[in-house]
């Protein structure tokens, strides 16, 4: 799969209304065919920067969704919000879904 992560530092005045402003463009995603997850999260340290964690199944999907409609849209659109580039890490991963955390395990209580 093709793994990434995104930090979005918003404009101030835009932090608070970013999910709604991603809206259209996160639905549009999570509906590929090859999108695996797309979530978004507010960082707990800056009120303005969001960390986008996304996947997709294969070259193929990750081509599919650069090339959309709807990413197309938000190149024009989300540039508009940001304080700066967004900053990105993108990895092929030899799996097609999260791996569980066993230094953490949750054992059954009692």
């Amino acid at each position: 799969m093709i793994f990434i992560t995104a930090k979005f530092r918003v404009l101030p005045e835009d932090a608070d209304r970013w999910p709604e402003i991603v809206s259209e463009f996160t639905q549009a995603t999570r509906g590929e065919p090859g999108c695996l997850w797309f979530d978004w999260s507010r960082s707990l340290d800056d009120p303005n920067e969001y960390v986008l964690v996304e996947a997709f199944r294969d070259d193929d999907a990750g081509a599919a969704h650069v090339q959309s409609a709807h990413f197309k849209t938000a190149q024009q659109t989300l540039p508009l919000h940001l304080a700066e580039t967004p900053r990105i890490v993108n990895f092929k991963v030899p799996a097609d879904d999260w791996s569980l955390l066993g230094e953490m395990e949750v054992r059954p209580k009692g």
